[in-house]
């Protein structure tokens, strides 16, 4: 599996699921596939999440969700690769640009969180319904790059995030 195959994997889940079940119908879709597919999907989604391994995202969801952990700056990047490539790309380009994005619009009047843990595992679930096994633990790597150290201040000093993300700083506040 490349890119751009599970990109219209995501683009498909989106066009027959409701938000919340992008992920569960991603790996429904999946699951319909090839063994060795599925489990070059988990590879796939693991680069992206190794793309999006970045301080200026980090800041984003941060404010997005009122503070991210490492676990909860996991899950909001599985719920952005729920949005499909056009968001996932435009928050990588410039993650200010969320504050335009629908979901993150309503967060902000509703004080919703956004975050899909579930993406995480499309491949794993899909894996283990089309085989009844495991994913083998060799079917992937990962390795996150090194976090910019030009973003490398407190994220709740507002002061820094409005300068560095003026209209998620404006949408949030």
């Amino acid at each position: 599996m490349d890119k751009q195959t599970f990109w219209k994997l995501i683009g498909t889940a989106r066009a027959e699921a409701a938000q919340d079940l992008v992920a569960e119908r991603a790996a429904a879709l999946l699951a319909r596939l090839p063994e060795a597919e599925i489990a070059g999907a988990q590879q796939v989604l693991w680069d992206l999440l190794a793309e999006s391994y970045r301080s200026p995202l980090w800041a984003a969801a941060y404010v997005i969700n009122g503070g991210c952990s490492d676990d909860g700056f996991d899950y909001f990047r599985g719920w952005l690769l729920t949005q499909g490539q056009d968001a996932f790309e435009s928050a990588l380009a410039d993650p200010d640009s969320l504050a335009s994005h629908p979901a993150v619009r309503e967060a902000a009047r509703d004080g919703l969180e956004l975050a899909d843990e579930e993406a995480l595992s499309i491949a794993w679930t899909a894996y283990e319904t089309a085989t009844g096994r495991e994913l083998p633990a060799d079917s992937f790597t990962i390795s996150y790059p090194p976090l910019d150290p030009a973003w490398d201040f407190d994220f709740d000093d507002t002061g820094e995030t409005t300068a560095r993300l003026p209209r998620l700083s404006a949408l949030f506040d």
